[in-house]
């Protein structure tokens, strides 16, 4: 006689993984901001335990109501809200790395000056070359002076700005 996938027990150690996976997940939800939150398909029951959960300041009480949140999920489809939190981080990591490739670009254009500034304009022609050269040679007066980088933080929102209007190259 042979078993099926159905007929065979799944195995303890599964079934923990598996609640354990949940309470990280209710823990997960607990921890967004309230603007994600909403934004998660969950139920009105689930969304108001969320809220007591946050509410809570005992450690236990509130690992408690966590747990009762993972119930409540476990009887709905976990897998919207398990794909909504992973847009979350892909956003969040998209964010980071535009974050990187602008902050590597003010800091090639500050070191480099005018040759940084070629290859920059060489990919973005309708960069304003007067407003970028003043921002550069500010940026390097006052890092030289010691002074604070306003001309930096300047520089670095201009290029913010190209970046939001087209993406700025990876800085090379």
């Amino acid at each position: 006689m042979s078993t099926t996938p159905q007929d065979q027990a799944v195995s303890k150690s599964q079934l923990k993984r598996e609640a354990q996976a949940l309470r990280s997940l209710a823990n997960d939800l607990a921890g967004l901001p309230p603007s994600q939150l909403l934004k998660v398909p969950l139920d009105e029951d689930v969304l108001h335990a969320i809220e007591q959960a946050r509410n809570m300041r005992s450690h236990g009480a509130r690992r408690r109501q966590l747990q009762y949140v993972a119930k409540l999920i476990r009887r709905s489809d976990a897998t919207a809200i398990i794909e909504t939190l992973e847009g979350f981080k892909t956003e969040a990591q998209g964010l980071t790395a535009q974050q990187h490739r602008i902050e590597a670009w003010r800091d090639r254009l500050l070191e480099l000056g005018d040759t940084a500034l070629g290859e920059l304009l060489q990919q973005r022609p309708e960069l304003d070359i007067q407003a970028m050269r003043q921002l550069i040679r500010n940026g390097q007066h006052q890092k030289s002076a010691g002074k604070p980088p306003a001309a930096a933080r300047s520089l670095f929102r201009a290029l913010r700005e190209l970046d939001q209007a087209e993406r700025l190259p990876s800085c090379s």
